[in-house]
């Protein structure tokens, strides 16, 4: 029930964060200027909308973060109880073993295997 509630206040955060950056004045947001941006002055002062919605921005966005935080833990908890349940730990479980490269390759009856030339004098060891 309350990682219902944490998920429901995550979205209209994550909205409300993206409405207020567009609302505000500068550049590439000019969205706020459709809304009467300049007539918005009389109610906040001079510089009291920008004030106002950065404010806004910034309590919204660490809201943002808080529920990101508490949504990693409820995941967190749900793997424990998962593994506390019986489920296997994915790190313990074997891997099997896969047949080597050279059985996959096909190989006609007429061809010979691949064997090292003998006429060939070996590398020289470098120090």
């Amino acid at each position: 029930m309350l990682e219902t509630v944490v998920v429901v206040f995550h979205l209209l955060g994550a909205l409300g964060v993206v409405a207020l950056v567009l609302l505000q004045q500068g550049k590439g947001a000019d969205a706020g200027a459709s809304f009467g941006a300049g007539a918005s002055n009389t109610v906040f002062g001079s510089q009291g909308s920008s004030t106002f919605l950065s404010k806004f921005t910034a309590i919204l966005a660490a809201g943002f973060f808080i529920t990101s935080l508490g949504l990693g833990y409820f995941a967190k908890e749900k793997a424990h109880q998962l593994t506390q349940v019986g489920l296997p730990n994915p790190a313990v479980l074997e891997v099997p073993k896969q047949k080597p490269a050279s059985d996959d390759v096909p190989v006609l009856q007429e061809q010979k295997s691949a064997t090292p030339a003998t006429d060939v004098p070996p590398a020289q060891e470098q120090k």
